[in-house]
């Protein structure tokens, strides 16, 4: 690898770290497309390449939002624990199923709820204040591990979605403000982005050096990314993650075809 090649590949990391920073998502739903449509990866080493990015993203992720929106912990472990099965139990049964069904069926559910965020005109927490989340979800534990069971189920079947998914779900369902919601979707997110990363990688569908490069520029931009994302206004953030939501949901419903041509 040149030196050339080795800072694209560095610049990309960064900038796929620092939206993941901003979104509080792995960049998986960016980084794949751009694997496969510029390296001539295939959906399945794509996925599991994106995950290695992914992994070391979430985790220093999550100890920013954390940081910035403490969380109930037994709320946590229920998000965590429930998004995790659902990851080991879909990634057994993901190859018995049609997988571009499942996409198309995903991404018209993501783009509703896009448009549905575009739209919106909830009232967040302000202009980067924290809200007090062990409030917001008193009592609602159960549905806190219903929507972590769902975006591991995502996880698991198309190997991205944990959080993609679960973000908007916590703050329509469960009526959190947007960074917070992030912050619950990254808790799903990181443990499911591990174990799917270790099944991919059982089946030979990672590219170690690739995904490791990308991920070392990403080091460097995830924490200005949070930040980012706590100085913005909630409304705003929330529009952005709609557009973000929007985009990615477009690509599962015409990657194939791109791919193809």
């Amino acid at each position: 690898m040149d030196i050339q090649h080795l800072l694209g590949l560095l610049l990309m990391g960064a900038g796929l770290g620092f939206a993941g920073g901003v979104f509080g998502i792995g960049g998986g739903i960016i980084a794949i497309p751009v694997l496969i449509i510029g390296f001539g990866t295939d959906q399945a080493a794509a996925q599991g390449t994106a995950l290695v990015l992914m992994v070391p993203n979430l985790l220093i992720a999550w100890w920013r939002y954390v940081h910035h929106n403490p969380l109930p912990w037994k709320d946590v472990v229920a998000v965590s624990l429930a998004g995790t099965i659902a990851t080991w139990g879909a990634a057994h049964v993901a190859n018995q199923i049609d997988q571009q069904l499942l996409k198309s069926l995903c991404a018209l559910f993501l783009l509703l709820v896009a448009i549905s965020m575009i739209r919106g005109k909830r009232k967040g927490a302000g202009n980067g204040e924290a809200e007090d989340a062990a409030a917001k979800t008193a009592g609602k534990r159960p549905l806190l591990a219903l929507v972590g069971a769902i975006g591991g189920g995502c996880m698991g079947l198309l190997g991205i979605g944990g959080g993609l998914v679960a973000t908007p779900l916590f703050a329509r369902f469960v009526g959190l403000g947007q960074r917070t919601a992030q912050s619950f979707g990254i808790s799903l997110a990181a443990p499911s982005a591990a174990i799917a990363l270790g099944a991919y990688s059982l089946h030979g569908n990672v590219d170690w050096k690739l995904g490791l490069t990308l991920a070392v520029g990403g080091l460097f931009t995830v924490a200005p990314g949070v930040a980012l994302a706590h100085r913005l206004p909630e409304r705003k953030l929330q529009l952005w993650f709609g557009v973000m939501l929007a985009a990615a949901s477009l690509w599962l419903l015409v990657g194939h075809y791109i791919m193809r041509n």
